[in-house]
């Protein structure tokens, strides 16, 4: 049935030659199992054959995506014999794909940050400073790229050093401004009104040429600027927002007050940067606990 299957993907589904060859691999590397579990066809398989599988192929290093893929696969195997009618129960109802390891969020590192900020020279006309005020809106209140997008000259409490974003289902919320980005917000307005007096545009950033901001020209700016300090792959928009929790969290501030800064949800989501307070405690600690630096010191 593996073969029909196979031609069923080729000539009725119109999968690609790779898809196919992909679907035949994890078919046959099944059936290879499920044979020397004692079931020579794999549509007879199992719910205990497949979970056993399962383990073996977590035993052998497979990464939960791979074996992922190779669920698929069979799921989809099972699928079409239960459409044909070959089989009368779907062996793999109650099997549940693995659970992904959370990726860790990539962020620049501190000194990296303050290299930017301190040493690089924006230029000061117009261009210049609104490139310097995208990256410190990103990296200073954390705010999504779309909220960024979404601001306005009156978003600004300039009184209360804050400012307003919408953030996801256009919930609300005021995000404090330290005082280093209310200047150059200031400043900003400032070369703003004297380079496009005529500006009718609402947004508050906007393109050399007046019109407001999109995202792939904030995506360009960040990735231009951040490939001068960082060797880091990823240089979006969103690694400004990982870069602004995880400086938050190393200089001790409370995860549950980051939560409200990014403007999650739950707090579940913003649990996933305290992967690098983790690692600042653990190195304080071999620092300096009297056991822990006895066993680096003195191994005796």
């Amino acid at each position: 049935m593996v073969a029909f299957f196979l031609q069923y993907l080729r000539f009725q589904k119109r999968r690609s030659r790779h898809t196919i060859s992909a679907y035949e691999a994890d078919l046959k590397q099944f059936q290879e199992f499920a044979s020397g579990m004692g079931t020579e066809n794999p549509e007879t398989a199992t719910k205990a054959t497949i979970r056993a599988w399962i383990i073996e192929l977590s035993d052998g290093e497979y990464s939960p995506n791979s074996i992922n893929r190779k669920l698929s696969s069979l799921r989809a195997f099972f699928d079409f014999l239960l459409r044909e009618g070959k089989i009368s129960s779907h062996p793999m109802t109650s099997i549940r794909s693995l659970k992904k390891p959370k990726r860790l969020p990539v962020y620049v590192r501190e000194n990296n940050m303050k290299n930017l900020f301190e040493n690089f020279n924006f230029s000061p006309d117009f261009s210049g400073q609104r490139d310097r005020l995208i990256l410190e809106l990103l990296y200073g209140t954390g705010m999504r790229l779309s909220e960024l997008i979404g601001l306005k000259p009156e978003s600004i409490s300039f009184e209360e050093s804050k400012i307003l974003v919408f953030g996801k289902r256009s919930k609300e919320r005021w995000i404090p401004l330290h005082q280093n980005l209310v200047h150059q917000l200031k400043e900003y307005l400032t070369v703003i009104e004297k380079t496009l007096p005529e500006l009718t545009v609402t947004a508050l950033i906007v393109t050399d040429k007046g019109k407001p901001a999109y995202p792939v020209f904030i995506e360009r700016v960040v990735k231009k600027y951040l490939g001068l300090v960082t060797s880091e792959k990823k240089k979006s928009p969103h690694v400004l927002r990982h870069t602004f929790a995880s400086h938050l969290l190393n200089a001790g501030a409370e995860i549950s007050s980051i939560k409200e800064l990014l403007g999650h949800t739950s707090l579940a989501a913003t649990q996933v940067y305290a992967h690098n307070t983790v690692a600042k405690l653990k190195q304080a600690y071999g620092l300096a606990h009297p056991r822990a630096k006895r066993q680096i010191d003195d191994p005796k």
